[in-house]
C-alpha cells in the first residue's frame, strides 16, 4: 500500500509516492505555461489540470496500489467554473495587478485593521477576494455564469471526487476567511458583494474529501478505493513535512523563495502582525497558527548570481565534478571567513515582508575593483540571511518562542549557508534530509487520514529525518550584527532612488 503527495505549484506540479513505512519511492513532474503580460499574469487551468492528471497517471502506472493522494497547492489564485468544473476564464495569479482598486474600496468600507482582525491578513491586492471583485465588476457575464469559485487545491479535489472542499489554511489566502470562526466571513463577502455559496466548504487541514470518482480512477489507473485528502496551502504542508508542530520550532524554507514559518501555540498579536504584513494562518494542530515571513528571492537570488555572472566558474566546476555553488563557496572560505563586507539588498523581485513593496529593487553596495565573484556570491547569501533576521526582529513582539529552526529546500544542502544563517539569527538550525518538505507533509497527512499512521508524531517518526545541526557562534554573530546595523538602513536609502 502506497501514499502520495500531490504538490501543485505556480509553474508545475509533482506527485511523490511513499511506501507504508514512509520511505520515498519515486516522483513525477510536469510543468505548464504561465502567461505574464502588461495587462495581467494568468495561468491556463486546463493545462494545469492535465499536468496533474499526467503525474498521477505516471505514478499509478508504477504503483497501482496507491491508497491515498493528498492535495496541496499554491495560494491566492482562483478560478470561476460552471457546475461541472469547466473554467470560465484564465486564472489570475497573485502577482496580477488587477484588483488594486477593489482592494482599496473594500478597505475603505471595512477598515484595514478590521479586515486584518477578521482574516489574519493585512489587505493587499494579491489576495483572491480583490480579484474576484474585479471579475464581478469587469466581467459580470462570467460572474453570473459561475457556479463555483475554487482555489487550486479544492479545484483538483473537486475534479477527482466531486466534493467541493477547501482546507482552512488555503481558504485563509483569499482574505475572505474568518480565522476565528474557521469559515467564510459573512462581513467580508457581503461588503465585497460576492456570493458565499460559490465557495467550497471549509474543512480542517488534512481532511479526507472522499474516494476518487470511478471514471477518474479508470482514467488515471487508480483503484476505486483510492482516497483523496484536502491537505493545505503549500507552506503549511512544508511546515508539517519539516516536523514542526509547536511553537518551539520554526521552519526555514530555503527554496526559490526564502520563507521563515513560525508556529504559534495561540492566536498571535494581530496588530503586531499587521505592521509587518505577516499572515496569521490556522495550522494543522487545532488552536495553533503559523505565519509567513518571506523574501521573494532566496535561492532565486543565488541562481541569478550564478546564471548571470558565473559562466567561467560553471565550466571550472564541471571540470572538477562539483557544483558551481560549492566552487564559489570554497573560493571565498579559502581566502577569508565571516562577512564579505558587501551589502546586498535581495529585493530583485520586489520586497516581501515586512514591507510588501512590489516596486522595490535590489542593490549591491560596497563593490570595488578588488571585489571578486566569490565575494558577490557570498554577499547574496548574506543579504538573504539579513532579510530573514530583519523579519525575525519584526516578529518578536507577536508571541514567537521558537528556539531552533528546521531547514528544508535546496538551500539546506549548503553547510556554508546553514552556518551563516545560524550565526546571523543566533539560533541553531537543523538541516533535514528531504528537500521537498511540501510533498512529505502532504503524504504525512494523507497517511494519517488513511490510517497508515496513528498521528502526525508517528508520521514524523517515519518520514522526517534530521541530518546535521548548525550551532550559532557568538563571535561570528557579533561580526554579522556590525554589518546588519548598516544593512537595515539600505532599503530606506535605496527605495527613493528607484
Amino acid at each position: 500500500m502506497k501514499i502520495a503527495g500531490l504538490d501543485i505549484g505556480t509553474t508545475g506540479c509533482k506527485c511523490t509516492v511513499f511506501d507504508e513505512q514512509g520511505r520515498y519511492l519515486n516522483k513525477a513532474y510536469r510543468d505548464y505555461p504561465v502567461r505574464r503580460e502588461v495587462g495581467g499574469h494568468e495561468i491556463d487551468i486546463l493545462a494545469l489540470l492535465e499536468g496533474v492528471y499526467a503525474v498521477i497517471r505516471e505514478m499509478a502506472a508504477q504503483y497501482p496500489d496507491i491508497a491515498g493522494i493528498g492535495v496541496t497547492s499554491f495560494g491566492e489564485t482562483f478560478i470561476m467554473t460552471d457546475e461541472e468544473g469547466m473554467p470560465l476564464h484564465p486564472a489570475m495569479l497573485y502577482t496580477d495587478s488587477r484588483g488594486g482598486e477593489e482592494c482599496l474600496a473594500l478597505t475603505e468600507q471595512l477598515g484595514a485593521r478590521n479586515i486584518a482582525h477578521i482574516t489574519g491578513v493585512r489587505p493587499h491586492e494579491m489576495y483572491s477576494i480583490s480579484k474576484i471583485m474585479w471579475m464581478k465588476n469587469h466581467r459580470p457575464e462570467l460572474y453570473q455564469a459561475a457556479r463555483h469559485i475554487f482555489l487550486m487545491e479544492d479545484y483538483v479535489v473537486y475534479k477527482l471526487t466531486g466534493k467541493a472542499r477547501i482546507d482552512y489554511s488555503l481558504a485563509a489566502r483569499t482574505m475572505a476567511f474568518d480565522i476565528h470562526a474557521l469559515d467564510w466571513s459573512k462581513e467580508i463577502l457581503d461588503a465585497a458583494g460576492v456570493d458565499r455559496e460559490l465557495f467550497s466548504a471549509c474543512v480542517p487541514t488534512g481532511t479526507m474529501a472522499g474516494t476518487i470518482l470511478p471514471d477518474k480512477a479508470e482514467r488515471l489507473g487508480l483503484t476505486a478505493q483510492t482516497k483523496i485528502v484536502s491537505i493545505s496551502h503549500d507552506q503549511v504542508a512544508a511546515a508539517v513535512g519539516a516536523g514542526a508542530f509547536d511553537g518551539r520550532v520554526a521552519v526555514d524554507g530555503a527554496g526559490t523563495v526564502e520563507c521563515l514559518t513560525p508556529i504559534y501555540d495561540r492566536l498571535p498579536d494581530i496588530d503586531c502582525m499587521y505592521e509587518g504584513y505577516f499572515s496569521v494562518v490556522p495550522y494543522v494542530v487545532p488552536g495553533t497558527y503559523v505565519a509567513y515571513a518571506f523574501s521573494y528571492t532566496g535561492g532565486a537570488l543565488i541562481q541569478w548570481c550564478v546564471e548571470n555572472l558565473a559562466g567561467k566558474e560553471m565550466e571550472q566546476a564541471k571540470a572538477q565534478g562539483i557544483s558551481v555553488n560549492e566552487l564559489l563557496e570554497k573560493a571565498y572560505t579559502d581566502r577569508q571567513e565571516g562577512p564579505s563586507g558587501l551589502l546586498v539588498l535581495p529585493h530583485f523581485a520586489g520586497a516581501a515582508t515586512p514591507y510588501m513593496d512590489t516596486g522595490a529593487k535590489g542593490a549591491v553596495l560596497g563593490l570595488t575593483t578588488a571585489s571578486t565573484l566569490a565575494e558577490i556570491y557570498r554577499g547574496c547569501m548574506e543579504g538573504v540571511a539579513y532579510e530573514m533576521y530583519l523579519n525575525y526582529q519584526a516578529l518578536r513582539g507577536s508571541g514567537i518562542r521558537f528556539e531552533k529552526l528546521n531547514a528544508t529546500g535546496g538551500g539546506a544542502r549548503s553547510a556554508v549557508w546553514m552556518q551563516m544563517k545560524a550565526d546571523v539569527l543566533n539560533l541553531p538550525i537543523t538541516a533535514l534530509k528531504t528537500v521537498d518538505a511540501g510533498t512529505v507533509g502532504s503524504a504525512m497527512l494523507t497517511g494519517v487520514a488513511a490510517g497508515i499512521f496513528t498521528d502526525l508524531q508517528d508520521a514524523a517518526a517515519h518520514m522526517v529525518e534530521e541530518t546535521v545541526t548548525y550551532e550559532p557562534r557568538p563571535d561570528m554573530h557579533e561580526k554579522y550584527m556590525q554589518v546588519f546595523a548598516r544593512y537595515r538602513k539600505v532599503y530606506e536609502a535605496v527605495r527613493p532612488l528607484v
